[in-house]
């Protein structure tokens, strides 16, 4: 791997300029007053109850997410070109999924292979002819963001499902703001409070037409999903209900809720459940979590779902190394952002080159998630790479391969002091009438030495996010 990218300082040990003003409070300020900082934000988040869980330990365990007190600034210039690509992107992958579940142009034009969208475990047969409010299918997206060892940006990975994280993004925000009240009083720091507002007007532009002033609820699964704190949080931001599928129900396809002043209509649900879980007339029928007819209703156009169901091919890593020849097709452009080079194991060259080159590649499922999944052959023993070199051979076509990417580090607050940790980005995007893209995102951090893993299942943390305004 090459060096890695520092984010604070450049090659000689100089602080970047739009890290100045931090490096001038952190010289001027103790360990010590650092340090109390940091346990007043953890007590905070404690008493706010941010938490998360995680799947496969004992019921109840909940963890915080550690927070760490550097944060990940971003200068002006560099966040445009950034907010352009990322613009270009999602607009792209929107056009895309309206293709495949319609003309399915790029597919007769053979510009990606058909058997990767319309066998794809994402796709929703379902979802074909149906016409989804303002064309937009991924009305919130999360596009996972690195920064190689070059300096340049690449897209990682794309999230069009639920893209989680956004409320620990701005409860980032208000902790720094509190802890560190003179560096937003000195410098021009772009706010992330409005996502809220921003959401709720996206959900409501996408209600059924004809609809004056739309109801807006948050589908939740219920208390013991990991992300519950998330759902809870946003729905108290926007100001509307949270609801679970037990509190829906569908009459002449149209949703209603029960509230305490009785039925009430529900034009558009920002659904936090999986596809499979939505509807178990259609999906699973043994799902206890979604509301019967709600896919009719859906169906008839009477209720919006943000986002849309089968978006998740959209997301998937098998489709993935395609997205900048949709860009091509769609958009007549290129690509902005630039991909991690892949390859995928279902072709031979691919495979072959992949299982010689194991121990310097990252392996992913292409259905996998949260860091599980996938191998990270430099920090592997040889036994691991031999166990899921098994893996690769019982089903190549579950899995793509990269180069391992040095990712970029962020000095970042540990037990020994300040020390570089590597440092990931997942900006928001919202779709609507028009694209809007959140200023920062949230920053994950591996907080284990040399780790390049930053998700909080896995034991990352996460650092508030600054984009300069001048």
């Amino acid at each position: 791997m090459s060096p890695s990218y520092d984010e604070m300082h450049d090659a000689s040990g100089g602080v970047r300029p739009h890290y100045e003003a931090f490096d001038a409070w952190l010289e001027t300020t103790s360990f010590d007053e650092v340090a109390h900082k940091r346990r007043q934000a953890e007590i905070s988040f404690h008493r706010v109850g941010i938490t998360f869980s995680v799947y496969g330990e004992e019921s109840g365990n909940e963890r915080l997410i550690p927070f760490d007190i550097v944060p990940r600034i971003v200068p002006s210039a560099e966040w445009k070109m950034l907010e352009a690509g990322l613009r270009q992107r999602v607009h792209a992958l929107n056009l895309f999924l309206g293709d495949i579940y319609g003309e399915q142009r790029i597919l007769r034009d053979r510009r990606i292979p058909a058997e990767l969208v319309l066998d794809n475990s994402e796709y929703r047969k379902e979802m074909q002819g149906l016409k989804v409010a303002g064309n937009v299918y991924s009305h919130v997206s999360g596009i996972d963001l690195v920064r190689a060892g070059d300096g340049e940006y690449y897209v990682l990975e794309d999230n069009l499902r639920v893209a989680s994280g956004v409320s620990y993004m701005l409860e980032n925000r208000r902790m720094m703001a509190r802890l560190l009240p003179e560096l937003f009083a000195r410098q021009q720091i772009a706010p992330v409070d409005r996502y809220p507002d921003a959401l709720f007007d996206i959900l409501r532009e996408c209600a059924p037409s004809g609809i004056d002033n739309p109801v807006v609820a948050v589908l939740t699964p219920g208390a013991a999903n990991s992300a519950y704190f998330e759902h809870a949080f946003l729905a108290q931001q926007m100001g509307v209900e949270l609801v679970e599928g037990a509190d829906l129900f569908v009459q002449n396809d149209m949703v209603y809720a029960q509230t305490t002043r009785g039925a009430q209509r529900v034009h558009v649900i920002y659904r936090r459940i999986n596809d499979d879980y939505l509807d178990p007339t259609v999906f699973r029928p043994e799902s206890m979590l979604g509301v019967p007819g709600l896919f009719g209703a859906y169906r008839a156009g009477n209720v919006t779902l943000a986002n849309a169901p089968g978006t998740g091919v959209g997301d998937d890593k098998s489709v993935y190394p395609y997205v900048p020849d949709m860009i091509r097709y769609y958009l007549s452009e290129e690509p902005i952002l630039h991909n991690v080079p892949t390859w995928q194991l279902r072709n031979p060259d691919d495979l072959r080159h992949t299982l010689d080159h194991l121990p310097e590649l990252v392996v992913k499922e292409v259905h996998g998630a949260g860091g599980y999944g996938m191998l990270v052959g430099p920090a592997s023993t040889r036994a691991e790479i031999e166990e899921f070199r098994a893996r690769i051979l019982a089903n190549p076509g579950n899995y793509i391969a990269q180069p391992t990417l040095s990712l970029s580090t962020c000095p970042t607050f540990v037990e020994s002091g300040l020390a570089p940790r590597h440092i990931d980005l997942r900006p928001y995007i919202l779709s609507g009438r028009r694209i809007h893209v959140v200023p920062g995102g949230l920053t994950r951090v591996a907080l284990r030495e040399g780790s390049l893993v930053v998700n909080s299942s896995q034991g990352g943390g996460t650092k508030d996010t600054w984009v300069m305004e001048n």
